[in-house]
């Protein structure tokens, strides 16, 4: 079965959590980067999540475009980070497992508000979706995006490099005033040109709300599109202890805050930041009693 049927015809999909996290929990910087210096670790990571009960896993290649590579001199090649982290997740993956190719933001606004061209951003998406499909993904999800013009340039590239199933989804800051990210986009206003565009999922992920907010955020989502609905919230809300980011959610705590968001309408779940295994597991054991994890 490939994605795009998996994703039509299955009641509640789960997904992986963190990696960004989880490499700085030890030591390592929280880049696609660790795809290759720290290969070891990021597969190890990708096999904890694979075992947790997911099924899906996405790529250690967040942010790992041209343009962010570039002016933030992270010094890596984009054809070689991408293929390699692509290759680890794919060495993770069971049988029953997907991989989606991880794209997000550029780290530059779009003109008028900087100095970055549509056309620009949409050959830098459309070089990275060629990588990661060659790399032998099932799938993109363009995530953490603060911009619905920036995130629907990722779509319209990732469309037109490949057929494969394109998941969006936005970060938003709050759920009040009809749910923002923070250049002002409306949760309503970003299904409906998502969808509008081609999408074949939609949702939410990160931002500065719990999953309780997130679940308010989905029911938005839901009344606007017909299309599946993915959450994917941090582990509750960053707290700064020690001078050091924590998550201190605990994985039963991020559980019931899931189902909230399966009750809102959410057909695709996981964990943005913060999360563990151990939170995607504890996800698993709710959805899937009998076997921790679905089959394709």
């Amino acid at each position: 079965m490939d994605l795009l049927d998996f994703l039509t015809n299955q009641d509640t999909i789960l997904l992986d959590g963190a990696m960004g996290t989880q490499l700085a929990l030890r030591g390592l910087s929280m880049g696609g980067q660790t795809s290759l210096t720290n290969p070891d670790v990021v597969l190890d990571i990708h096999k904890e999540y694979s075992k947790s009960g997911c099924q899906i896993l996405i790529t250690n290649t967040f942010i790992m475009n041209r343009i962010y590579i570039e002016t933030h001199n992270v010094g890596v090649d984009v054809r070689e980070v991408n293929l390699a982290g692509t290759r680890i997740a794919r060495l993770a993956a069971n049988k029953n497992q997907y991989v989606l190719g991880d794209i997000s933001t550029t780290g530059k606004l779009l003109e008028p508000n900087g100095d970055l061209s549509e056309s620009l951003a949409y050959e830098a998406y459309k070089e990275q979706a060629g990588l990661l499909a060659e790399g032998g993904v099932d799938g993109f999800i363009i995530e953490t995006m603060l911009d619905l013009r920036e995130a629907l340039c990722a779509l319209r590239a990732c469309k037109e490099i490949s057929p494969l199933p394109v998941i969006v989804s936005l970060a938003f800051s709050t759920p009040k005033n009809g749910g923002r990210t923070i250049m002002g986009n409306s949760a309503v206003d970003c299904a409906t040109a998502l969808t509008k565009s081609g999408a074949q999922v939609v949702g939410a992920n990160c931002g500065d709300i719990d999953p309780s907010q997130m679940a308010e955020i989905v029911s938005m989502l839901h009344s606007a599109t017909e299309l599946p609905i993915l959450a994917q919230p941090n582990a509750g809300k960053p707290k700064l202890v020690d001078n050091k980011t924590e998550y201190e959610m605990s994985s039963t705590e991020f559980s019931n805050g899931i189902s909230e968001c399966i009750r809102a309408g959410a057909k695709l779940v996981g964990g943005c930041c913060g999360t563990s295994p151990g939170h995607i597991g504890a996800i698993a054991r709710r959805l899937f009693p009998k076997n921790g994890a679905g089959t394709h």
